[in-house]
Formats: structure tokens, sequence, C-alpha cells
């Protein structure tokens, strides 16, 4: 959680604030093992006590650093947020080392490490602006010295959940006519007040300043502001009528002066389903003329422009010689109405539109987290400003602006995996960019010219750092200026045509880009692709054959032109020749590829591919082999496990063979043509156990009165004793094909029925000889005591007559 960085360029010096750690290390290379190492996290016992507050341990309840700034010539001022209880210490510069002994930070540093926080460390005094305490309100304070400053609350409050970006100091006080005081400027985003065009937008960025030599009113506003003043900013895409309401990052590029210094700011959307970011410019002039127009205040519960008489001295203004020729010398002579009035007063009725009513850059499906700025003169002598913009995922967008016109010259990945950029400074003097996130510090240059590999690529990138020598892309301020007339470089002076034109000397003589020749030869009919791979984003193909300009969107036409080539579609003898792809980018094309196609009509021609399609033949062919081992294998995998379970299903069924054969009611004539049953009895109260039973039932006249002997469900076997099975004899006929008239079927019944919970008995007869006279008729008998036992109650614990 490398979060808070400070660049000391006159030292050497990259300071670096991360989770219980702080850093000093080498600007020229931040690799190098020579950097210094602090320690401090926060002691076991107020990490438990963090946890006990409901905090997450594996983030919250560390010591994040989230100030880290110059006291003087000798110390480092830190503060963190020490799980959750805050504190500061000084860091002897020198030795890189705490000075013994912490200070309470609850009021200079923020408990939680995702609130936004923003401080300044000026001339000894310390500004700030975050949610402090646990529940506080978000605030801006000065913390030290003595009087320490916050804002009002009640019974207007000057700021409503307000999330902090940033802040800088503007230093009016020098060279100013009428002895104005330097300023404090702070960048957020908070909940809208007033009436906004867009209702489903809740929030709205603001600006806002306090003075510097602010020591509070007497009376009223005792330790609170009396020139806290605040103004809405405005990012708004005129033609899709798209505002862009929160402010995530700005960045203040200081002028001559503080009226001509301008800050850029990265604005995005309320919604977080919809990913877009716009950059927008402003002028701090522009900012003071809001700040001395009309007010805002509360009428019927709704903000509306002041009209009224405004006191004088004009409420929110710093002290100048105007305050003091009426012996007001500190805020603490103001008048109790003028600060009254500041006090109900704080917004301002004027909106901060950016220069030229309409952002610098919009861009889609890309959100901006963090931002720098850099201004480098080209060769045309004109300062071009250079945009460094980091992205919610770890990218770096490098950015000029040419004639009011964003150019996006790298997109660079930072992180291998994706995570937001948390802080960005960069180094003018070493020409490196500093860029943190969550897992880790990167220094990259702020230039890499040696990538444009050609003339075509250092030209067209338009990036302001580089130029083409005639062998190389080289970085500008690496070489003599005497050496600049001999370098190539397109300027905003000139279209890239007019460029072209007026450098086509030099670009004749030597290779402006690489091109690659290919020969093609297909048969007729087939389909060809011609690849065309363009190194830049912006460029866009465009196709020749033989001279003659193809059009690859009609539906006939026998082309189809994409972003990676051309296809050419049923190759015809017609189309073979010469085909040339050219990147075309800024009015200009430069070739790039170039292919010789044949197309064959004799079917028995014989093709000869190139070494290329021979590796690629040998490399299918070893991949089908490979295939049809895979598959063999499976097959004969699946071969064996279908006999096993062929194996098994047999045997399963020889069983249940022999068990219903064990079933079947013989017949023996020898036996007095009487006949044999076996009764199995099918619990439910016994399903898949192995303790079915079977019994043996004598023969009829052997039975008495008994007809059927019933076998309880509870898996009990009868008191009767069990004779012997019978020996196997051989199947019976095949029964009449028959219905009877209560539905049953004469194979009496070929389906376990269950009622109520009782278990019907599987009943089976057969006769070496033919069908047993009885068998009509004890069919019928039984077939009647079923269809009867439909219509009846059936006993939950039935008795042996109950069959």
């Amino acid at each position: 959680n490398y979060s808070t960085l400070l660049l000391e360029e006159g030292s050497g010096l990259l300071y670096v604030g991360g989770r219980g750690v702080l850093y000093a290390l080498n600007t020229t290379n931040i690799s190098t093992a020579a950097g210094l190492r602090i320690d401090w996290d926060a002691s076991p016992e107020q990490k438990k006590l963090c946890l006990n507050k409901g905090r997450d341990n594996q983030t919250e309840c560390y010591n994040h650093i989230r100030f880290l700034q110059r006291y003087n010539e000798s110390h480092l001022y830190t503060c963190g947020t020490n799980a959750f209880r805050p504190l500061c210490a000084y860091i002897d510069a020198e030795r890189f080392s705490l000075v013994s002994g912490f200070e309470e930070g609850r009021d200079r540093c923020p408990y939680d490490p995702a609130k936004g926080y923003t401080g300044l460390l000026v001339d000894g005094e310390m500004f700030t602006a975050t949610q402090y305490e646990f529940r506080s309100s978000p605030d801006v304070r000065r913390n030290f010295p003595f009087p320490t400053l916050r804002t009002e609350e009640a019974p207007t409050q000057w700021l409503l959940e307000a999330d902090f970006v940033g802040s800088v100091l503007l230093k009016e006080s020098i060279n100013s006519s009428i002895g104005d005081d330097d300023k404090i400027y702070f960048f957020f985003t908070e909940r809208s007040q007033e009436q906004v065009v867009y209702p489903s937008q809740t929030k709205v960025s603001r600006i806002a300043r306090v003075c510097k030599n602010d020591w509070g009113g007497q009376r009223t506003l005792q330790k609170k502001w009396t020139s806290f003043l605040k103004a809405r900013m405005m990012c708004s895409v005129p033609e899709y009528e798209l505002h862009l309401n929160i402010l995530r990052s700005v960045f203040v590029l200081q002028g001559r002066d503080a009226r001509n210094s301008i800050f850029y700011g990265i604005f995005g959307l309320e919604w977080k389903n919809i990913k877009a970011s716009a950059i927008c410019q402003y002028a701090f002039s522009d900012v003071q003329k809001v700040f001395d127009g009309p007010y805002m205040e509360v009428q019927d519960s709704k903000w509306r422009e002041y009209t009224g008489r405004v006191p004088e001295p004009r409420p929110g203004s710093c002290i100048t010689d105007v305050h003091r020729s009426q012996n007001i010398n500190t805020s603490r002579d103001l008048p109790d109405n003028v600060l009254t009035f500041a006090r109900r007063h704080p917004l301002m009725a004027r909106q901060v539109h950016p220069i030229g009513l309409r952002p610098l850059m919009f861009k889609r499906s890309v959100n901006y987290v963090k931002i720098a700025v850099h201004q480098e003169p080209a060769l045309d002598g004109i300062l071009y400003t250079v945009l460094f913009l980091g992205t919610d995922d770890g990218w770096l967008h490098r950015a000029v602006d040419i004639r009011g016109e964003m150019h996006i010259m790298e997109e660079l990945q930072l992180f291998e995996k994706a995570q937001p950029v948390q802080a960005l400074v960069i180094s003018s003097a070493l020409r490196s960019i500093y860029v943190s996130s969550s897992s880790g510090l990167v220094q990259v240059p702020m230039a890499a010219c040696q990538r444009y590999a050609s003339c075509y690529d250092c030209v067209f990138a338009r990036d302001p750092f580089c130029g083409w020598d005639g062998k190389a892309c080289v970085e500008l301020a690496s070489r003599a200026q005497s050496k600049n007339s001999a370098f190539v470089q397109q300027n905003s002076a000139q279209t890239s045509a007019a460029f072209v034109e007026t450098h086509r000397g030099l670009i004749k003589v030597r290779t402006f880009l690489k091109i690659t020749h290919r020969k093609r030869s297909v048969m007729a009919g087939d389909d060809v692709l011609l690849q065309c791979e363009l190194r830049s984003n912006l460029a866009s193909p465009r196709w020749t054959l033989n001279g003659r300009e193809l059009m690859g969107y009609g539906l006939n036409s026998g082309y189809r032109i994409g972003t990676d080539g051309l296809l050419i579609i049923g190759a015809r003898a017609q189309q073979s020749g010469t085909y040339r792809c050219f990147a075309v980018e800024n009015s200009v094309s430069v070739l790039v590829f170039l292919y010789s196609v044949r197309v064959h009509t004799d079917p028995f021609f014989p093709v000869e591919p190139t070494a290329s399609k021979f590796q690629t033949y040998r490399h299918m062919e070893a991949v089908y082999i490979s295939l049809v081992a895979v598959l063999g294998g499976l097959c004969l995998v699946l071969t064996v496990v279908l006999l096993y379970m062929s194996f098994c299903t047999r045997l399963a069924a020889r069983g249940r063979k022999s068990s219903q054969q064990g079933l079947q009611v013989l017949g023996a004539s020898e036996r007095k043509r009487s006949s044999h049953f076996e009764l199995k009895t099918i619990s439910s109260h016994c399903n898949g156990r192995q303790d079915r039973r079977s019994i043996s039932v004598p023969t009829f006249g052997a039975m008495g009165d008994g007809f059927l002997q019933m076998v309880p469900g509870e898996c009990q076997l009868s008191p009767a004793k069990t004779p012997p099975p019978a020996p196997p004899l051989p199947m019976p006929p095949p029964l009449p094909n028959m219905d009877y008239a209560n539905g049953l079927s004469a194979t009496l019944p070929s389906v376990l029925r269950k009622m109520n919970g009782n278990s019907y008995v599987l009943l089976r007869q057969a006769d070496s000889e033919g069908m047993s006279p009885l068998y009509h008729s004890f069919t019928e008998e039984l077939n009647r005591i079923l269809e009867k036992r439909k219509h009846t109650q059936l006993s939950l614990q039935p008795d042996e007559s109950s069959i």
C-alpha cells in the first residue's frame, strides 16, 4: 500500500510511505539496495483494540502512512492511521530515523486509511482536510500552531459528506498590487446542496479556499474560518449532455504568478457501472472571478442566489491594503455583521467552467484516477503540454495537447495484476515518472523513444520528446541543440500532409518504414487472408491491387477488409497480382506490407508450400497423431468398462432368475397333481436389507383349511417350519393372453402394488406337464379378493386372515 510519495529532486531522494514502513529511495534508480527504511507499525495491543472495534485485521488494523512532507531543513513530518488511533512523528532527514516521542494525530490524520485526505505544511503551519474522528463530519483545519481553525457546522453546515482529493498553496501575495494574502485551495466532491440539472446525480465537485493568515473571529466565528468560500466546478460534454460530477484527482501547473496558474482535474460519473473519464482544464483567474461574484443563501429550505446588500468589507475576502486602511489588520478585527454574513453564505452562486467550456479530453471505457502534467519544448519552439494519466487497472497513458486536441501517444501496463494507481509524481530533472499502487512502486522514463523502430513510428507518434535523426528515434533532450536541425519531428504548425511534403526529400533518401514482402500461391476457389499488422492504434489500413484501391465492403466484391488484414473470398484468376497494404494516419499513407499472389486454376498444379508451411504441416501431423492416440486409448478404456458392466449385469440376471425359479409354484404328477407354492413377502419396512426370506407352503391338500400362509411385513419368519426348496423344473408354457374385467392380467399380478403400507405376495405357478386345473379357479378367486380390497380400509397390522 505505497500510497504516499514525496519527491525531493535537490537531494535525489524519493520518500515513500506505505503500510507500516517508510522508505528513502534513490531517484536515479529506486531498485538500488542502498535505500533507507523505517519500520513503523502499530503495536499488537493497538491492533487487538482495532479488531475489537469491528475493523478488518487484514487491511485496516495497520499503520497506514497518510501524510509525509518536509517540515524544515533537517526534519520531515509524517502521520499514520496507527490501527484507528492516529499518531504523528518527526523524522531526522539526515539519519532517516524517527525522533523519539509521538504526537497525537486525531486532529491531523484520518482514522480510516480509505478516507479521502489532503494536507500541506506551509511555513511550519499544517493545513489538512478529511473526516478526522470516527464519527465526525468532514472538516478543513489548521492544526498547528495555535490557534487551530476549522469549518462551521451550524447553523449552516459548510461541508456535506466531502471527499477530498487534493490541495495547493498559491502565493498570491507575491507582486500583489493590493497586498493580498496567500491562499490554500482544496478540491473535493460532496453531496449537493443546491438544485442540480440532473436529478439522478446527488454529488457535485467543488473548489474551496481559505486565507493562509486567517485567525478566526473575535466573538463570531471563534476558532472558525472567516475566509472559507466554495464554488461548484463544471465538467460537461455538451454534445452528449453528459455531466461528469465526481472529482477524482487534480494537478496544479504553477505559472509565473498565481493568476497565470492553471489546474487539471479528472472527472468521472457517479454511476459505478459506467466507465468514462474527462480531463478538464481551469484557470485560477476564472476561479477568482467566481469568488468575487454573488453568493448563495438558504431561502425556504432551498439554496438560491442572494440579491440583497453585501456588507463591507466583502465577507470571505483576505486581509488586504483596503482592510488595513480601515484599521482591520487581522480577521479578528472584522465586524460582526461581516462574520455573520460569511457564516451563512459559504457557497458562491456562479460556477467555475473549464477553459473552452468543454473537456480537454473525454475517454470512454477508461477510469482515470491520477494525473500529473509536464510541459516540454519541441523543435518548433512551442511548449507542449503532456499529461500522464493513471488508470484504475494499473495502466499509464501519455497524452499530448496539440492545437487544443489531445492525442494519446502511449498506453503502458505498469503492474502484472490490475490495481488502481495510488500516487503519481514527475521528476523533470531525471526525466522519470514514479507510480505507486497497493503492490509496488514503478519508475518509468518520461519518454522511451527507442521503442519507435522506424521513422514512421517516431514521427507520427507526435511525441514532443522524440525526433528522427536519420538512423534512429532519439530523445531530443539528450542531444545538443546544435544538432537539432538534423532532426525530423512533426509539430503543431503543420498538418501531416504538409509535414510529408516539407520532408519529402528526406523521406525519399532514407527508409521511412521497413516493408514486408511475401509471396502466396493459392488454388482457385480458396479463401486467402493477407495479414497487415499496424503498429499504431490510430492508423487504418488501405489496400490496393495492382495500383487500384480495393473496397472490401460490397456483397459481391470478393474481398473483406478487417482489422487483421484482407480476406480474398473464393480466389479467382483475375485476383492474381500485387497487393499493397498502406497505414493511413493523419491523411498520410505509408506502405507497410506487399504481397505477390498467384491464383492457379489447374487442379493438378502442385502448390509448393513454403518452409513455414512445411513446419505447420509437421506440427499439425503431430497434433493429429496425438489426438488419434488419445481417442484410441479412450475407446479401449470404454470397451473394458462396457464389458465389465455387461458381465456384472449377466451375474445379476442369473441371480434374479434363480430367485424367480424359487418363487414359482411347482406341480408334479407323481405327487397326485398337487401344486407346490413358494411365497415371498416383500415388506416396505425392510427394503434393501439382506434378510428377505422365502418360505415353502405345503400342497393344497396338506394345508387343510388354510389356503395361504402370510409372512408378516416386519421381516420376521413364520413359526411354521420351512420345508426344503423344490428342485428346479423347466420353464412353464406361456400363459394365455387374456384380460379380466377388473383390469388385472392373468399373470397375477405382474407388478407389486402397495396400499396403506401393507404388502402383497408375488405368486407364480408352474407345472411341468401343463397348467394346473386349479389355475383358473385360483386366479379368479384371488382377483376377486384383490378387487374387493381396493375399496376396503386395510388394517395397519394385518393378521393371517387378512389375505
